[in-house]
Parts: structure tokens; C-alpha cells; sequence
């Protein structure tokens, strides 16, 4: 079969049941190597497994993923929407002037440039402030601390490819994962320079990663607890919540996993402190955000 970069294949193996970008091509013996569509997995299939896909399914692929989306979106803002009154209330309950918002910031890593547009989208509708790089992830840890200083951001997101490769170890080794050693380093090398979990809060890892090993090196929320595959914009979600809850409040961790697309089997994590500040006077022609 003869394949170029950049086609849209599914697996004959998997019964068809992702959509991938075909990234490389090895010929020896003949392999592709593959970039999930819609989740963040990494993947390679000898070219015979893989069937390109008519624009029918592809739609159908999409419209599928589409309307989790939305589903997500309408979670979620029926939940900010209400976050946001309760924190009107409590201001005005001290004064009757209009607070003003400043929503935790995010410093967002990518290793997937095209994930990285649709998530940036996304904090766009959100309206969530955010300062992102599109990086290898092998490169993120020795970047890490200089975007840092740059961004000053209240929440990191490390993210991109992963998976679990069986033929290089047991799922409790961390050298059977693609990218999780380099996501727990990045993780590392950022508690080295911020070290509290409710000064910077980190959202860590991608499809199938190793959760133990994210959390261990100091991520308030990770992947994959079940090593499942997730969303492209499940980070998103899990870090709009912490930016739009106020620092007086402690977030629960079954409210941040409740609005994702991959739910607790894709994304786990530990208490944290909201990052949200509200501010007096309100100015209709300034933005602290």
C-alpha cells in the first residue's frame, strides 16, 4: 500500500476504531508511524494494517468526537456559570462595586502543533489566559525553567504524545512509555523552581501515560490512571476549572474530572487551591487577565 505523510488511515487491526495521521514512513520493514486525530496517542502499524479513510468516515469519526465536545463545553460552562455568581455574591456582599477577574494563567507545552491550535481555541472560547509553545516533548525539560521565567504562569500544562509500548516492559515501568519519562522530568525540573502545588499548579502527560510516575514528580492532576487514551482537549478542561475557582476555594477533584471527555479512568490528580482573584474597582476598559 503506498501511503504519504499527512494521509488520514485507521487500523484493519483495531476494527477501524481511530482516526491517525500518518507522520513517517519507515521502509525496512515497511512501518508508518501514526499521530492520533481526535486523542493523544502515538502509534506505529506495518503499512499493511492500514486502510486510508473515505471522506464519509471521516465525518463520522469527527461528528462523533464533536458532540463529546460539546458535551464537555455545555458541562462546563453551566458549572463556570455558576462559580462565576457565588463569586459575584461574595463580593458584593462586602461592597455593592463591581469586581474586576484575574483567572490563573496558563503556561501551555504542546508536542502536537495541530492539538495545540484546537486547544488554544478552546481556552479562547473559555476566555482563559494563556501563553503556549509548540515543543518536542524530549526538549521540554531542558526549556522548561526559561519559559517559566518568561510566562510567570499559575498553571503549566505538559503535554502531547504518549503510549504504552508492551514490548519494552510492564506497564509499572516507566521505560515502556514513549514521552511519560520526559513529561515526570519536565514535571521535576519545574518543582525544582516552584515547588508548592498551590503556587503552580501542573496538568501533566497524554494518551495512555504513566500516571504514578507524573504524580510522583509533583503534577496536581496527570494521565492515564487506566492507561486510556484521552482527548486532545481534556487538559484544557481540567485547567479551565482550576483558573476560574477562586483561591479561597479548594477544588475537588471529581469536579475538575466531571467536564473532561476521558472522565477517571483518563485523568486522576490531588486536591488544589483555585487560582482565581477577584479585584475592586471594576473598569469596563481594562483587562487584568
Amino acid at each position: 500500500m503506498q501511503l504519504q505523510v499527512g494521509e488520514i488511515v485507521a487500523r484493519i487491526s483495531y476494527n477501524k476504531d481511530l482516526l491517525f495521521r500518518v507522520v513517517g514512513i519507515k521502509n525496512d520493514p515497511p512501518v508508518a508511524d501514526l499521530l492520533g486525530e481526535e486523542i493523544r496517542l502515538m502509534a506505529d502499524a506495518p503499512l499493511h494494517d492500514l486502510e486510508r479513510v473515505d471522506e464519509r468516515e471521516k465525518q463520522e469519526k469527527r461528528h462523533y468526537f464533536a458532540e463529546k465536545a460539546k458535551m464537555s463545553y455545555r458541562l462546563f460552562r453551566q458549572d463556570h456559570l455558576f462559580q462565576h455568581e457565588k463569586n459575584q455574591q461574595r463580593m458584593r456582599s462586602a461592597c455593592e462595586t463591581k469586581p474586576f477577574r484575574m483567572p490563573g494563567k496558563v503556561l501551555h507545552l504542546d508536542g502536537d502543533p495541530v492539538y495545540l491550535q484546537k486547544c488554544m481555541k478552546l481556552y479562547e472560547k473559555l476566555e482563559v489566559p494563556v501563553y503556549s509553545v509548540h515543543i518536542k516533548e524530549e526538549e521540554m525539560p531542558d526549556k522548561i525553567t526559561g519559559l517559566l521565567e518568561l510566562a510567570r504562569p499559575d498553571i503549566l500544562v505538559i503535554t502531547g504524545h504518549d503510549a504504552y509500548v508492551k514490548s519494552k516492559g510492564e506497564k509499572s515501568e516507566l521505560k515502556a512509555y514513549r514521552n511519560s519519562r520526559y513529561f515526570a522530568k519536565t514535571v521535576y525540573e519545574a518543582r525544582r523552581r516552584m515547588p508548592h502545588l498551590d503556587q503552580l499548579a501542573i496538568f501533566a502527560g497524554a494518551c495512555q501515560s504513566h500516571f504514578e510516575s507524573l504524580i510522583r514528580a509533583g503534577a496536581n492532576y496527570a494521565s492515564s490512571p487506566g492507561r486510556v487514551n484521552i482527548h486532545a482537549l481534556d487538559p484544557v478542561y481540567v485547567v479551565a476549572k482550576l483558573s476560574f475557582t477562586s483561591f479561597t476555594e479548594q477544588v475537588n477533584t471529581w469536579d475538575v474530572l466531571k467536564n473532561t471527555l476521558s472522565g477517571e479512568k483518563g485523568l486522576g490528580g490531588v486536591e488544589s487551591r483555585g487560582l482565581l482573584r477577584l479585584g475592586l474597582p471594576y473598569s469596563p476598559s481594562e483587562s487584568f487577565s
